[in-house]
């Protein structure tokens, strides 16, 4: 799945491509694609202008300018693409939108889980799917005061805690991964035994790694394209997710693999002990 970085970088791609133009048609070819009425989607968005690309943890905002905002969520595969030729679209192209330079904004979805979602822009805060998110890395709100009592609350393990997209948002299985081995938690210590300085890390780990990752494109593990169809290159710099079998980059102990809530968890058992 796209975390974050993937949609941030995809929002970055999309805003040099699509800014100030205006969308002249809307073909919607899988109709669960919407959250809504298909219909009143198809009419809203067409004749309006793209104002702006934002983001809220790993949902993108596409801002219009008659009021409404397409709230996106790619989901496991969901991808864009910009292009002027017929031939990029394919069985999996789930929606069209015909700009008005000629150009084309292709949503293509092999899995078919993304979703769209039309919202008055003014109101977007009151979005059930937004309006639940914590607080995101390298925002304002990203701090030890806001973060410290959503994870001493719980109870469960820390790698579970912080997938909880409301405990803080943008954060997936890999990313997680990469914190919690930067901070040294094992990802099984019940989230209410951290301390303050281990909370601390988590927070300064975030923030960098999401830097990082943001920095170098994104990680294309599976089949993760930006909006210009070029792959990241974090993937490169990950330090455990999906080394299980190779050395710890700091202490040389065998990486492992265990299952954690459901989820695949890459950690060390040497760096990472249970608390």
């Amino acid at each position: 799945m796209p975390e974050m970085p993937e949609v941030e970088t995809v929002r970055r791609g999309l805003l040099t491509q699509v800014k100030n133009k205006r969308i002249e048609n809307v073909e919607i070819r899988y109709q669960n694609l919407i959250t809504g009425d298909v219909s009143e989607f198809v009419e809203t968005v067409t004749g309006a202008k793209i104002t702006d690309i934002g983001r809220r943890a790993k949902f993108l905002l596409i801002h219009l300018d008659n009021g409404y905002t397409i709230i996106s969520h790619l989901r496991m595969e969901g991808k864009y693409r910009v292009s002027a030729d017929k031939t990029a679209i394919d069985k999996h192209s789930h929606a069209i939108f015909t700009l008005d330079d000629g150009e084309m904004l292709i949503y293509n979805d092999v899995r078919k889980f993304g979703r769209m979602q039309l919202w008055p822009t003014a109101t977007l805060d009151e979005n059930k799917s937004l309006k639940k998110l914590g607080p995101e890395p390298l925002s304002s709100r990203f701090t030890f005061e806001n973060i410290k009592p959503r994870i001493i609350k719980h109870r469960k393990d820390i790698k579970t805690v912080l997938l909880d997209q409301s405990v803080m948002s943008g954060l997936g299985n890999i990313y997680v991964d990469e914190v919690l081995w930067q901070s040294k938690i094992h990802p099984e210590t019940p989230a209410n035994h951290l301390t303050d300085d281990d909370i601390k890390k988590v927070i300064d780990c975030s923030n960098d790694e999401i830097k990082l990752a943001i920095e170098s494109g994104g990680s294309t593990v599976r089949s993760y394209l930006d909006a210009n169809g070029h792959k990241g290159n974090m993937q490169d710099r990950l330090k455990v997710y999906g080394k299980e079998g190779t050395p710890c980059p700091r202490c040389g102990t065998e990486i492992k693999k265990i299952k954690v809530g459901g989820r695949g968890t890459h950690f060390c058992p040497t760096c990472q002990v249970i608390k």
